[in-house]
């Protein structure tokens, strides 16, 4: 059993930031690509940003130069740092993550999802 644990949501103003952390727990033998995506209200779950076992990012075109992913390996966990923060922004941030289980079993793994508010 594998599962990822989102936290860090929740209601922030226009211009502040939010960091979301995601932990991976369970019969882990590696973890590839982590990510984040988005679901917002009347749209497609898209993809905010992702990084490779060895560190490679890559951010969609209209988070750039506002949000950092990096990961922690030793602690199986991912981490979104959100700066200046618009409404645009608001909406449900699901961890995604690539892992090999004990078993050598590869499977694309999804959190619950955490909720992101901008609003004044």
């Amino acid at each position: 059993q594998v599962q990822l644990v989102e936290s860090g949501g929740g209601l922030v103003q226009p211009g502040g930031s939010l960091r979301l952390s995601c932990v991976a727990s369970g019969s882990i033998f590696s973890i590839n690509t982590m990510g984040w995506y988005r679901h917002a209200p009347g749209s497609q779950r898209e993809l905010v940003a992702r990084i490779t076992s060895g560190g490679t990012t890559t951010y969609d075109d209209s988070v750039k130069g506002r949000f950092t992913i990096s990961r922690d390996n030793a602690k199986n966990t991912v981490y979104l740092q959100m700066n200046s923060l618009t409404p645009e922004d608001t909406a449900v941030y699901y961890c995604s993550a690539t892992i090999t289980n004990i078993s050598r079993s590869t499977t694309t793994y999804w959190g619950q999802g955490t909720q992101v508010t901008v609003s004044s």
